[in-house]
Protein backbone atom coordinates (compact mmCIF):
# COMPACT_ATOMS: atom_id res chain seq x y z
CA UNK A 1 0.00 0.00 0.00
CA UNK A 2 1.09 3.66 -0.33
CA UNK A 3 2.21 5.24 2.48
CA UNK A 4 -0.08 8.22 2.47
CA UNK A 5 -2.88 5.74 1.48
CA UNK A 6 -1.61 3.98 4.75
CA UNK A 7 -0.91 6.66 6.66
CA UNK A 8 -4.67 8.51 5.94
CA UNK A 9 -6.85 5.26 6.92
CA UNK A 10 -4.91 5.13 10.07
CA UNK A 11 -6.90 6.81 12.92
CA UNK A 12 -6.86 7.29 17.04
CA UNK A 13 -8.59 3.77 18.16
CA UNK A 14 -10.88 4.56 20.88
CA UNK A 15 -13.10 1.25 21.31
CA UNK A 16 -11.74 -1.97 21.43
CA UNK A 17 -12.73 -5.67 21.92
CA UNK A 18 -12.09 -7.51 24.78
CA UNK A 19 -9.94 -9.75 22.68
CA UNK A 20 -6.22 -9.80 24.31
CA UNK A 21 -3.50 -8.33 21.95
CA UNK A 22 -1.52 -11.33 20.76
CA UNK A 23 2.37 -12.16 21.93
CA UNK A 24 3.28 -12.06 18.25
CA UNK A 25 2.05 -8.66 17.44
CA UNK A 26 3.48 -6.96 20.69
CA UNK A 27 6.79 -8.29 19.80
CA UNK A 28 6.26 -7.14 16.25
CA UNK A 29 5.43 -3.64 17.77
CA UNK A 30 8.43 -3.65 19.75
CA UNK A 31 11.03 -4.72 16.33
CA UNK A 32 9.28 -1.64 15.36
CA UNK A 33 10.30 0.42 18.48
CA UNK A 34 14.29 -1.22 17.95
CA UNK A 35 14.07 -0.21 14.35
CA UNK A 36 13.54 3.45 15.09
CA UNK A 37 16.26 6.16 14.24
CA UNK A 38 17.76 7.86 17.59
CA UNK A 39 20.31 10.78 18.25
CA UNK A 40 23.50 9.04 17.48
CA UNK A 41 21.07 5.97 18.14
CA UNK A 42 21.97 6.06 21.54
CA UNK A 43 18.45 4.26 22.01
CA UNK A 44 17.34 5.80 25.04
CA UNK A 45 14.14 4.41 25.07
CA UNK A 46 12.15 2.09 27.65
CA UNK A 47 9.17 0.17 27.31
CA UNK A 48 6.78 -0.86 29.73
CA UNK A 49 4.63 -3.30 28.52
CA UNK A 50 1.19 -3.11 30.25
CA UNK A 51 -1.21 -6.33 29.29
CA UNK A 52 -2.27 -8.36 32.48
CA UNK A 53 -5.53 -7.46 34.40
CA UNK A 54 -3.11 -6.27 37.74
CA UNK A 55 -1.20 -3.87 35.22
CA UNK A 56 -4.44 -2.61 33.15
CA UNK A 57 -6.16 -1.70 36.76
CA UNK A 58 -2.91 0.21 37.74
CA UNK A 59 -3.51 1.88 34.46
CA UNK A 60 -6.87 2.91 34.66
CA UNK A 61 -5.65 4.80 38.10
CA UNK A 62 -3.44 7.03 36.12
CA UNK A 63 -5.52 8.03 33.08
CA UNK A 64 -8.91 7.77 32.08
CA UNK A 65 -8.08 7.69 28.44
CA UNK A 66 -7.35 3.79 28.67
CA UNK A 67 -10.68 3.15 26.72
CA UNK A 68 -10.76 -0.34 28.28
CA UNK A 69 -7.50 -1.00 26.33
CA UNK A 70 -6.18 -4.63 26.53
CA UNK A 71 -2.65 -4.20 26.07
CA UNK A 72 -0.65 -0.84 26.36
CA UNK A 73 2.82 0.27 26.43
CA UNK A 74 4.61 3.18 28.31
CA UNK A 75 7.21 5.02 26.37
CA UNK A 76 9.68 6.94 28.38
CA UNK A 77 13.18 8.21 27.72
CA UNK A 78 16.08 7.66 29.82
CA UNK A 79 17.53 11.21 30.61
CA UNK A 80 20.86 9.87 31.24
CA UNK A 81 21.08 8.88 27.95
CA UNK A 82 19.94 11.09 25.40
CA UNK A 83 21.94 12.81 23.13
CA UNK A 84 23.02 16.36 23.84
CA UNK A 85 23.21 19.09 21.52
CA UNK A 86 26.55 20.91 22.38
CA UNK A 87 25.27 24.25 21.23
CA UNK A 88 22.34 25.08 23.56
CA UNK A 89 22.35 21.57 25.79
CA UNK A 90 19.00 20.55 24.55
CA UNK A 91 18.71 16.99 24.40
CA UNK A 92 17.20 14.34 22.12
CA UNK A 93 15.27 12.27 24.24
CA UNK A 94 11.56 13.40 24.16
CA UNK A 95 12.20 13.19 20.06
CA UNK A 96 13.76 10.24 20.11
CA UNK A 97 10.82 8.15 22.87
CA UNK A 98 8.18 10.30 20.03
CA UNK A 99 9.90 9.06 17.16
CA UNK A 100 10.04 5.25 18.84
CA UNK A 101 6.10 5.70 19.32
CA UNK A 102 5.25 6.82 16.22
CA UNK A 103 6.99 3.41 14.48
CA UNK A 104 5.25 1.12 17.60
CA UNK A 105 1.82 3.30 16.30
CA UNK A 106 2.58 2.79 12.39
CA UNK A 107 3.51 -0.86 12.96
CA UNK A 108 0.24 -1.51 15.04
CA UNK A 109 -1.52 -0.16 12.56
CA UNK A 110 -0.06 -2.47 9.80
CA UNK A 111 -0.86 -5.98 11.74
CA UNK A 112 -4.68 -4.36 12.38
CA UNK A 113 -4.30 -3.67 16.29
CA UNK A 114 -5.93 -0.27 16.96
CA UNK A 115 -4.39 2.37 19.08
CA UNK A 116 -4.25 5.76 20.22
CA UNK A 117 -1.32 7.98 21.65
CA UNK A 118 -2.44 9.46 25.24
CA UNK A 119 -0.69 12.49 26.38
CA UNK A 120 -3.85 12.81 29.42
CA UNK A 121 -2.32 11.02 32.12
CA UNK A 122 -0.85 11.99 35.39
CA UNK A 123 2.81 11.56 35.68
CA UNK A 124 3.37 11.08 39.42
CA UNK A 125 0.92 8.91 39.62
CA UNK A 126 2.39 6.38 36.86
CA UNK A 127 5.39 6.77 38.46
CA UNK A 128 4.00 5.72 41.75
CA UNK A 129 1.92 2.90 39.93
CA UNK A 130 4.48 1.14 37.93
CA UNK A 131 7.88 2.20 39.96
CA UNK A 132 9.29 4.54 37.46
CA UNK A 133 12.95 5.53 38.25
CA UNK A 134 13.73 9.14 38.02
CA UNK A 135 16.07 8.96 35.38
CA UNK A 136 12.74 7.86 33.36
CA UNK A 137 10.35 10.18 32.04
CA UNK A 138 7.19 9.11 30.60
CA UNK A 139 6.54 10.63 27.17
CA UNK A 140 4.34 8.52 25.73
CA UNK A 141 1.09 6.23 26.47
CA UNK A 142 0.15 4.02 23.33
CA UNK A 143 -3.38 2.19 24.38
CA UNK A 144 -3.62 -1.05 22.35
CA UNK A 145 -6.13 -3.23 21.19
CA UNK A 146 -8.22 -4.89 18.54
CA UNK A 147 -10.58 -2.33 17.01
CA UNK A 148 -14.15 -2.62 17.87
CA UNK A 149 -16.81 -3.41 14.93
CA UNK A 150 -17.59 0.27 15.49
CA UNK A 151 -14.54 2.16 16.09
CA UNK A 152 -14.53 4.71 13.88
CA UNK A 153 -12.62 8.26 13.48
CA UNK A 154 -13.33 11.21 15.52
CA UNK A 155 -14.76 13.71 13.02
CA UNK A 156 -11.45 16.56 13.21
CA UNK A 157 -9.27 13.12 11.74
CA UNK A 158 -10.41 14.11 8.60
CA UNK A 159 -9.60 17.60 8.74
CA UNK A 160 -6.31 19.16 7.71
CA UNK A 161 -4.77 22.13 7.51
CA UNK A 162 -3.59 23.56 3.76
CA UNK A 163 -0.13 23.38 3.77
CA UNK A 164 0.51 27.27 3.06
CA UNK A 165 -0.77 27.60 6.42
CA UNK A 166 2.12 25.32 8.00
CA UNK A 167 5.10 25.76 5.46
CA UNK A 168 7.03 28.15 4.15
CA UNK A 169 10.03 28.00 2.09
CA UNK A 170 13.56 29.65 3.06
CA UNK A 171 12.51 31.71 5.79
CA UNK A 172 9.31 32.45 7.80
Amino acid sequence: MDFLEFAKNRFSVRKFTQEPVKQEHIEKILDAAALAPTGCNLQPQRILVIKNPETLQKLKNCTRCHFDCTAAFLVCCNTKESWVRKYDGATSGIIDTSIVATHMMLEAHNLGVGCTWVMHFNPMTMRKEFNIPDNLEPVALLVMGYPAEDAAPLEMHFKSKEKQEFVSYNEF
